[in-house]
């Protein structure tokens, strides 16, 4: 048996407002939108990834979800070859959508899953919620994690080999 991992999770920002269609034979949505993530290191430029979200994934996207936007997006990673206009093959790229996470003001996640809809930040006042006389103040969001981004080879001088044969 064959059992290969593929789970990513990556912080996206959204370049492009997500697109969607359906597919002919049952007509289930499939969105598509493209998101860049941050470089490894400080002076990598930024990577780009088609994302695709399917069913109700994909009606989740387009209701919810805007250029600028940062979320967590969750799912499988996948390599496909594409043919440009000018002929030339290349390998893009393309990330399958099974969970959707916003990334909070305050700092935390939020899951967003297929099956309930979460609510989003939304520009009118909520409804009047009961007040407190003495509610703490809120907690200091928490602190990003670092990232080692040093390289996963170390930089050996010219001539060196780390493999002993």
């Amino acid at each position: 048996m064959n059992a290969a991992v593929n789970h990513c999770l990556l912080e996206v920002e959204v370049l492009e407002a997500p697109q969607v269609r359906y597919t002919q034979d049952n007509q289930t949505p499939v969105a598509e939108m493209a998101v860049q993530f941050d470089g490894l290191r400080p002076d990598d430029p930024p990577g780009q990834l088609k994302v695709v979200g399917w069913g109700s994934l994909a009606q989740d996207l387009q209701n919810r979800v805007q250029v600028g936007q940062r979320l967590m997006v969750e799912g499988r990673l996948r390599m496909n070859t594409v043919t440009r206009q000018d002929g030339v093959k290349e390998k893009r790229a393309e990330f399958t959508l099974s969970r959707l996470h916003p990334v909070g003001g305050s700092g935390g996640v939020t899951p967003m899953p297929a099956s309930a809809p979460a609510p989003m930040a939304s520009s009118r006042p909520p409804a009047a919620a009961p007040v407190r006389a003495s509610a703490p103040a809120p907690a200091a969001p928490p602190a990003p994690p670092a990232w080692n981004a040093s390289p996963l080879v170390p930089d050996l001088p010219e001539g060196e080999d780390e493999i002993p044969f």
